[in-house]
């Protein structure tokens, strides 16, 4: 499943929410490993485990957590080639941005989808098997739609993760 941020009026604004210092503790072992047990869990914020599964559920609830999901290498797919593909829509276009986004994020080749400021209007992270795949792709799904102004392909040589961390 794919979430993406959609551009669009109608969203309510997000607030911070307010998180204590075994929230943290909470995010910050959710981060490194999702898979954690109840218990290894309860016990490093030092909590009862009924107590742990309480505030877990607490903050999916609230929105801090968005979802518990398997980080799958896309070159075990057979996609070994990224890119990062900035897309410019035309000006008449933009009242349907949330609408270009959504159709976006349906397609298999596309990882995320990043509706950003400036010059350009998304950022569009994708992977397939080749050049060719990516040439394709840029064609068919981009350069032959009408509301696309232009585009621009980067190409990600490597990805380094940083390691995932709450602000307390």
């Amino acid at each position: 499943m794919r979430k993406t941020d959609q551009p669009s009026a109608a969203r309510p604004a997000r607030t911070p929410a307010a998180l204590d210092d075994v929230d943290h503790i909470l995010l910050d072992e959710l981060s490194r490993d999702g898979r954690i047990t109840n218990h290894a869990l309860a016990a490093a914020a030092g909590i009862a485990p009924s107590t742990c599964l309480g505030r877990v559920r607490s903050l999916v609830e609230r929105g801090v957590i968005r979802g518990f999901h398997a980080d799958i290498d896309p070159v075990a797919l057979g996609r070994s080639l990224q890119a990062m593909i900035a897309v410019r829509v035309q000006a008449g276009a933009r009242p349907h941005l949330a609408e270009f986004g959504e159709q976006l994020a349906a397609l298999d080749e596309v990882m995320n989808v990043y509706f950003i400021a400036g010059a350009d209007d998304y950022l569009v992270h994708v992977a397939t098997a080749d050049t060719e795949g990516l040439r394709r792709f840029v064609l068919q799904h981009l350069s032959a739609r009408p509301e696309v102004a232009s585009t621009e392909t980067i190409l990600i040589f490597e990805h380094v993760r940083p390691r995932t961390r709450t602000s307390r």
